[in-house]
């Protein structure tokens, strides 16, 4: 039997466990398949979180998409990607239901099944766990992937805990591209960026109030020249104003980019509120 570093062993889940993957909160948890654990198929991400403070560790396009949800949503807490579920339980659960576990194909060994998402929530000042798994639509017809969805949904409905199935088609194109232009600029280089941005916030208040229909493009000009400023420089700090959500847009479903907006489509805020989006989803 030929076996690999893809390949799933007892040796190996066991070293997985004492490495801690999938224990941990926030910037301490570590998940429990990374993007080195898989064979590649080109379409991983590892974005850095602003709740988390750490590196995410995401299989898809489709779940750096709900990702972007759970980043913007004033109600998200914590957020663990490919969370590890008991073995135990899912292979009692595929034999009540006569499903087939998941088993490594090389090894026969049964895998430990993830959850997508599972999210720390603040609800009416509760906090409560919800667990989310993430499949593009084209893939809800396979039969075999429906039975895993089943054991997966079971092991948490067993626990109380809302699970739901997310696909591409509850999300907004628009808002992952507003969200792909400003999260990666969450944090600048250093304090004097921090400090220039904020003089930035000031000017773009007061611009605002004496001319709301100005384009926020020529207001990024304006700042670069007035300070002696590289070109480009405030469209960086607005992306990160927006990030911080110093600056928010009236609609999250508009480009939010500053040469297609005027002052007029922003929110300009003393600081961060976190406003929710996407909470039917969320």
């Amino acid at each position: 039997m030929s076996v690999n570093k893809y390949n799933w062993t007892e040796e190996k889940i066991a070293r997985f466990y004492a490495e801690g993957r999938g224990s941990g909160e926030l910037n301490h948890y570590k998940p429990w398949i990374t993007i080195q654990d898989v064979p590649s198929k080109g379409r991983s991400h590892r974005p850095k979180g602003w709740k988390t403070n750490r590196i995410h560790q995401f299989l898809s396009d489709l779940e750096l998409s709900y990702f972007y949800y759970l980043e913007w949503s004033k109600k998200v807490i914590d957020i663990r990607e490919q969370y590890p579920i008991e073995r135990e339980t899912t292979l009692k659960i595929a034999s009540e239901k006569n499903h087939t576990h998941p088993m490594d194909n090389s090894t026969q060994i049964p895998i430990v099944m993830t959850t997508d998402f599972l999210i720390t929530s603040r609800v009416d000042n509760k906090i409560i766990q919800i667990a989310r798994s993430i499949k593009p639509s084209s893939e809800l017809e396979n039969p075999r992937v429906i039975e895993k969805l089943e054991i997966e949904r079971q092991y948490w409905e067993d626990r109380d805990i809302e699970w739901a199935l997310i696909d591409e088609k509850v999300m907004s194109n628009q808002f992952m591209k507003n969200m792909k232009y400003i999260h990666e600029y969450y944090n600048l280089d250093n304090s004097r960026e921090e400090e220039m941005s904020l003089h930035f916030l000031d000017y773009l208040a007061k611009e605002l109030k004496a001319n709301p229909q100005k384009q926020s493009i020529t207001c990024c000009n304006e700042f670069d020249s007035f300070y002696n400023l590289e070109d480009g420089s405030s469209i960086y700090y607005m992306r990160h104003l927006y990030a911080r959500r110093y600056i928010e847009p009236y609609d999250m479903e508009k480009a939010i980019q500053p040469h297609k907006i005027s002052l007029s489509e922003m929110i300009i805020n003393e600081r961060s509120s976190n406003r929710n989006y996407g909470s039917s989803i969320g």
